[in-house]
């Protein structure tokens, strides 16, 4: 996607082994990696890998037990107070009151924020119209769809004009119309030269929204690049997508035993993909094992990387781990 990065000026986020242990359990593991400014920056994990934890520390809520980090200058630290004047925070779930309306919410987090009181009333119109809100702008928050609630929520925090927007799980449990309408949205705000810290565990969602990726695993940080770098990763060796016309779980270990030399993953119970090994072999080993067992081939595929070949490649991880979506949904 095209970059607002503007890499001669300082960092706009910068940490140095930040770190966050709660008793026993490192949740996040000496972090280091710089933000730079206009950029839409992702942490992409699978849940429980440290990205909520990181934010929560970047944006004051949570102290982290070694390390350090400055947003705009401002150490988290010493200098948090001044560093919120701008920052906006979409926490993953909602800090919004289901008692409000649209508008009043807006008005109320104005003033919270500190917006002056002549400004407050144009601020919140102008977000309303941006976001589409604006014909429901007298209805109580409480009775918005997911995707109305998430919009106004990012409305929320951009309310104080901040020159940093930290995004938590923004997609999570929105359907398809939603979710891409909420990313069109985050893409206008990238074009805008914002620049955006966004957690998600969605491998397309980085790979659309996201300048550069850190990959986040068990609270540590184990690659960061453009999602071009690391899908480039994979290149050197084949990528081999086959559809069967059964679920073919049950024998997974006899498909790959027909193939040496390669990695076999499942994506769904009929259909899994092949890294590695020569092209060849793979699809005489495949057409074998489907007609000794039965099943038939719907489809054979040669596919270019993508990232979450590279995920896969990088952490040793299947990319269902990052199907799960937080609290189990």
């Amino acid at each position: 996607m095209a970059s607002n990065l503007n890499l001669s000026s300082d960092p706009v986020i910068q940490t140095t082994d930040l770190t966050k242990r709660y008793g026993d359990f490192l949740a996040v593991d000496h972090l280091s990696f710089q933000v730079q400014e206009g950029e839409i920056f992702g942490f992409l994990g699978p849940n429980g890998s440290g990205k909520t934890t990181t934010i929560r520390m970047l944006v004051g809520l949570s102290k982290p037990s070694e390390g350090k980090a400055s947003i705009l200058g401002y150490g988290i630290r010493s200098d948090i107070t001044e560093a919120k004047r701008y920052i906006g925070v979409v926490p993953d779930i909602s800090n919004l009151y289901d008692e409000l309306s649209a508008r009043e919410n807006l008005l109320f987090m104005a003033k919270l924020y500190g917006v002056p009181r002549d400004q407050r009333e144009q601020k919140a119109d102008e977000l309303l119209k941006i976001f589409g809100l604006h014909e429901r702008r007298n209805d109580r928050f409480v009775t918005f769809s997911r995707g109305m609630k998430r919009a106004l929520t990012i409305a929320a925090a951009l309310i104080h004009s901040p020159k940093v927007l930290f995004l938590d799980e923004p997609t999570t449990g929105l359907d398809v119309v939603a979710a891409q309408s909420l990313r069109n949205l985050i893409s206008n705000l990238h074009n805008q030269g914002l620049t955006i810290f966004l957690t998600t565990h969605y491998l397309e969602e980085a790979d659309l929204l996201c300048d550069r990726i850190a990959i986040l695993v068990k609270g540590k940080i184990i690659k960061i690049g453009t999602p071009d770098e690391l899908k480039r990763l994979t290149e050197e060796r084949s990528v081999i997508e086959i559809t069967f016309t059964e679920d073919i779980s049950a024998h997974m270990e006899e498909l790959s035993s027909r193939i040496p030399g390669t990695k076999v993953t499942a994506l769904d119970g009929d259909k899994v993909r092949i890294y590695g090994g020569d092209p060849t072999k793979i699809f005489e080993g495949v057409f074998q094992f489907a007609k000794d067992t039965g099943i038939g081939l719907r489809s054979v595929n040669s596919i270019r990387p993508r990232l979450e070949d590279a995920f896969m490649k990088i952490t040793g991880l299947s990319p269902i781990v990052m199907a799960v979506e937080k609290g189990g949904r």
